[in-house]
């Protein structure tokens, strides 16, 4: 029983020894038929005969040191992945998921260069969990990004009231909804639709609809004003090849 408890330890091994691999979840415009515009890198976990989901252990890993290894693992595997792909279709984006305590200490930047995608990393959207928040150094990096007009998203939002005032005091350009927010709509009476419409008027922020199931759903996110979904309505996460093949069929 306890080989199979995850700590920060066995994840940190699971790096190391390759066990580790990506799927990509496809981003659709909602506003433009579906065209497909990227997609949100997924790290997976080949553990023996299981595959363990991001959920189960990337959790485990923040604020210590392997929560730094495995982001600038996932930028590396992405530049393989995808990278030349990338210098040939400028109108595609990969949001990668930056835990705040990486922010600040340069390291996110050293990987982006060494991992050879700094002439595409205006292609590189930056996913910035919501479960913490970045320190000083990290809301220096943060706010340097976004008046450099680089991509940056706050992601699992649900919009109540304190992210109000976070988004607000930190106007990071692209916040996606999380899934419980999107799954919580069609039994709600109209407020959070509101909410939406109003944040994407006031603020001009770009919004992306995560966990996307249904057509019902998709239509009132559209109605809205939502810009960008995600969801298996849309397209299960997929292997590089897969992705790109997506990508040219939308």
């Amino acid at each position: 029983m306890e080989q199979n408890v995850i700590t920060p330890g066995a994840v940190h091994k699971a790096i190391l020894r390759k066990e580790l691999f990506l799927e990509y979840q496809p981003t659709v415009a909602l506003q433009e038929g579906g065209r497909c515009v990227g997609c949100e890198a997924l790290a997976r976990w080949r553990r023996g005969t299981d595959v363990v989901y991001p959920m189960d252990f990337v959790p485990v890993v923040e604020e210590t040191p392997v929560s730094g290894l495995l982001t600038y693992w996932v930028i590396d595997t992405v530049a393989r992945d995808l990278g030349d792909w990338l210098r040939n279709r400028a109108d595609i984006h990969v949001g990668i998921n930056v835990p705040p305590e990486v922010l600040g200490r340069g390291g996110l930047e050293y990987a982006i260069c060494r991992a050879n995608l700094a002439d595409v990393s205006r292609q590189i959207i930056l996913e910035i969990t919501e479960r913490g928040f970045p320190d000083r150094l990290g809301l220096d990096e943060l706010r340097g990004l976004i008046r450099e007009h680089r991509l940056v998203a706050m992601d699992d939002v649900d919009l109540d009231e304190s992210n109000f005032i976070v988004l607000s005091r930190q106007p990071v350009p692209i916040i996606k909804l999380d899934r419980e927010f999107v799954g919580s709509l069609t039994s709600s009476d109209g407020k959070r639709l509101d909410q939406i419409s109003t944040f994407i008027r006031s603020r001009g922020h770009y919004v992306v609809a995560e966990g996307v199931e249904t057509p019902w759903q998709e239509r009132l996110l559209k109605d809205a004003g939502v810009q960008f979904a995600q969801g298996w309505l849309y397209s299960k996460p997929l292997a590089a090849v897969d992705f790109k093949a997506f990508c040219a069929s939308r």
